[in-house]
């Protein structure tokens, strides 16, 4: 192993992955550090069911839906995508539903039929907006971020403006009433798909806003402002990114976990491995979350505001990942047919009068480090629309995202309550769809001190920082210490599978570099 490099890229991330790309492309000496035996990060395909050892599925991302088609043009990377026709369903327990796809007529007489003209007209309202403001707003992904303000000012259309910065700066809660939605149930549903995905926050929580607007930037060529199923799983993305930057030139090592980062007198000078092996560069690229890079570089490394922003970031995880081999497909009581609800995000709420306190009861408990009796679900099972990973068994693999559950247990711990608790979460699909429980045929859940460990992201933040964080709010792609850079989800835009912070911290360190 060499042990000297322009660039080491500590993470092999897809992050980590788009940035070692650009970076060899330019004819640099680029070295990427995996501490995990696979790249990829939190976006791979595995094989985890002992029962179903032949049954493949995305572990921590499920979808792709934010990397900008700009982005994707000009890695010059074939991702093969699969769109989901139709791509919401929200069901009841009784005969109500909604079914979101690409026929308008049959979900505007779902509206009218189970929920109202009123709620409709909400709904028109509410996309017209959002997709106004998304394409206003998609040029600033891939460039250096302005403050909220300055973005409004610079990019938005003047009538979008007010209504951009309050959405970024104040709560989802604030944003979806304004548009008049009579059903509670509808608030909840997109409340919890875009403001609270992967956030640690609820209906009346600052920012929250900022990550309905993040959710809502899907621009994928074909999929109408829907995400999108990565074909083979979504460990096709960072493979294929591995393979790009492999052929331009870029080293990657698997198994190589990085001990420290070395400086001298406020200048980087490179990394020492878990082994011992020290290699020397100048430039030094971190695609792990800002906690764990404070912890290589060193915090007495640092100075005193760039501490406090990062503890000012810090957040515990509070969503929970159940992966499950599934036997056969569930039966939904208020939609009895396949009619490709189980290719959609499958939106599992309490009941219409229950939703908003029981929204708020849950949050609390998670903050008293309490299991919630209904925390919110989203359900999916890929396989219907990629069968190419199911097992010669033909299981379905599927998948239970839960918003929220506490990173650390009161009076208890994860140990004791997880089996009992994943059992359950399959109790409250099986009020959906009665007979879900005895369809598993294996679990592997990941609650969030388990996503830390599995994926190495620290407290099991799967977007490193919360989404409540925008724009130049967020952690910059320059460090401090010179020749140090930050490439992670908790830089600008936002975390997720979007590959636009890889981009934008390769473009600075060329711009640093004079490349």
């Amino acid at each position: 192993m060499k042990t000297q490099a322009d660039v080491v890229v500590i993470g092999a991330g897809h992050n980590g992955l788009v940035a070692a790309l650009m970076l060899a492309r330019k004819k640099l000496d680029v070295l990427v550090l995996e501490d995990k035996d696979v790249v990829g990060g939190a976006v791979r395909t595995e094989r985890p069911f002992k029962k179903a050892p032949g049954l493949a599925t995305s572990t921590g991302a499920y979808l792709l839906g934010l990397m900008p088609p700009e982005l994707i043009q000009k890695l010059g990377v074939d991702i093969p995508v699969l769109r989901r026709d139709p791509h919401y369903f929200l069901p009841t327990t009784g005969k109500r539903y909604l079914l979101f796809g690409s026929d308008q007529a049959a979900m505007k007489q779902q509206f009218t039929t189970f929920f109202s003209e009123q709620d409709y007209r909400a709904n028109q309202a509410l996309q017209e907006e959002i997709g106004k403001i998304r394409d206003d707003v998609h040029r600033t992904w891939l460039e250096e971020p302005l403050s909220i303000e300055e973005t409004a000012e610079k990019y938005l259309r003047p009538t979008l403006r007010t209504a951009f910065v309050d959405l970024c700066r104040k709560p989802v809660g604030e944003y979806l009433e304004k548009f008049g939605f009579k059903s509670d149930l509808l608030k909840a549903m997109y409340a919890v798909t875009d403001g609270f995905s992967g956030l640690n926050g609820d209906w009346d929580t600052p920012g929250t806003g900022m990550n309905f607007l993040i959710h809502n930037m899907c621009r994928l060529p074909g999929a109408d402002g829907t995400w999108m199923i990565v074909k083979g799983g979504m460990g096709t993305v960072t493979q294929r990114l591995a393979q790009a930057a492999q052929e331009a030139g870029a080293r990657i090592e698997t198994g190589r976990g990085v001990e420290a980062i070395l400086s001298d007198r406020g200048v980087a000078s490179g990394v020492r491995l878990k082994d011992g092996t020290e290699i020397k560069a100048k430039t030094v690229v971190v695609n792990a979350d800002p906690f764990r890079m404070r912890d290589l570089v060193g915090s007495a490394e640092l100075p005193k505001d760039y501490n406090a922003r990062l503890d000012n970031y810090r957040r515990d995880g509070t969503t929970m990942k159940v992966n499950l081999a599934l036997k056969g497909l569930p039966r939904f009581t208020c939609l009895p047919e396949d009619r490709g609800q189980f290719g959609s995000t499958m939106h599992l709420l309490p009941d219409e009068a229950e939703v908003m306190p029981a929204m708020r009861a849950a949050f609390a408990d998670v903050k008293a480090g309490r299991l919630p009796r209904f925390p919110t679900i989203e359900w999916y099972v890929h396989t219907t629309v990629d069968p190419s990973m199911r097992d010669p068994d033909g299981h379905h693999n599927s998948a239970l995202f839960v918003q929220w559950v506490p990173y650390a247990l009161s009076g208890t711990t994860w140990e004791a309550e997880e089996e009992k608790y994943v059992q359950h979460l399959l109790g409250i699909c099986d009020r959906f769809a009665p007979g879900t429980s005895a369809l598993v045929a294996d679990v592997f859940a990941l609650p969030p001190h388990k996503v830390e460990k599995h994926f190495g992201i620290t407290r099991g933040h799967i977007h490193h920082v919360d989404n409540a964080f925008g724009f130049a709010d967020r952690l910059p792609y320059a460090t401090p210490v010179q020749g140090l850079y930050s490439c992670s989800a908790g830089c600008h835009p936002a975390g997720s599978v979007i590959g636009a912070a890889g981009h934008n911290a390769a473009e600075r360190v060329l711009r640093d570099l004079a490349r």
